[in-house]
């Protein structure tokens, strides 16, 4: 029977995948840091596909109006040539040319980058690294809409996602940051930023679980797992909203210093 402590221990770390998932301070890079300050082994990816997919259905919740109208107005592009609809359809088209780049790098080289990476020394470099790419766009304001992105832009942050990939690389703050620095306000970067986490997501989790469920230490410690899941979905959620009002005023430096300041502590004392 799994003791209290260890079902703490998966709650905690399921409120910092909830909370880190969706601010541009690396979710997979603050659960390598708890893990090291738990003591806790995990063997592969499995535990942090699971409570990333209990952000994924957060963000799904939250974008969900903008999920069903570009959903629809692509069908309607596609199959009455409506010109109202033509911006919300290249929008989708977009969101596959920028998930491609990740897919590929993932699929081939993911589980190894992130086991070989998976330490706290390369995640306090990566937090600092961070903390720069939010430092340079802290005072851009761009003037590109949802109707004025191209296809080099798709490219281009789909390249900066596949970054990261390496733990301790914000995979929001890379994309936001790229997205601000071609030009993009700040509401559709955050918005791109995060329907491109979707497929990214999704896709990544329906390719892990039959290793998921397998896993012995998954079905073993299936009671803190669903805990975390649960713990991550609510954090997820409240932490996207206040996110987008942060957003929304241009507050961004604040997540360089913290990442900053936990990039050197960790670096020193870990």
């Amino acid at each position: 029977m799994t003791n209290i402590w260890t079902i703490i221990q998966y709650l905690i770390l399921g409120l910092v995948q909830g909370v880190s998932e969706p601010i541009p301070i690396s979710s997979s890079g603050h659960l390598v840091i708890f893990r090291e300050l738990f003591g806790i082994e995990a063997e592969g990816l499995s535990f942090e596909i699971f409570v990333n997919f209990a952000s994924l259905l957060a963000v799904l919740v939250i974008y969900r109006e903008d999920i069903i109208r570009i959903i629809k107005n692509g069908w309607l592009f596609v199959t009455k040539k409506s010109e109202a609809a033509k911006s919300d359809f290249n929008f989708i088209i977009y969101l596959i040319i920028a998930t491609i780049p990740v897919g590929v790098v993932g699929v081939l080289f993911g589980d190894a980058i992130g086991e070989a990476l998976s330490n706290t020394k390369v995640v306090g470099v990566t937090l600092l690294v961070t903390a720069a790419a939010l430092w340079m766009i802290r005072n851009l304001r761009g003037r590109k809409n949802d109707g004025d992105l191209t296809m080099k832009d798709a490219v281009i942050v789909g390249l900066a996602q596949t970054i990261a990939i390496t733990p301790g690389i914000s995979r929001s703050g890379a994309t936001i940051v790229a997205s601000m620095l071609i030009g993009m306000r700040q509401e559709t970067a955050l918005r791109f930023a995060f329907l491109l986490y979707i497929p990214v997501s999704l896709g990544t989790t329906i390719l892990e679980v039959p290793d998921m469920v397998q896993s012995p230490d998954f079905q073993a410690m299936l009671i803190p797992h669903i805990v975390a899941f649960i713990a991550s979905f609510i954090a997820t959620y409240f932490a996207l909203k206040w996110f987008m009002n942060i957003m929304a005023k241009g507050n961004l430096r604040y997540f360089s210093y913290y990442c900053v300041v936990v990039g050197l502590l960790v670096i020193i004392f870990l």
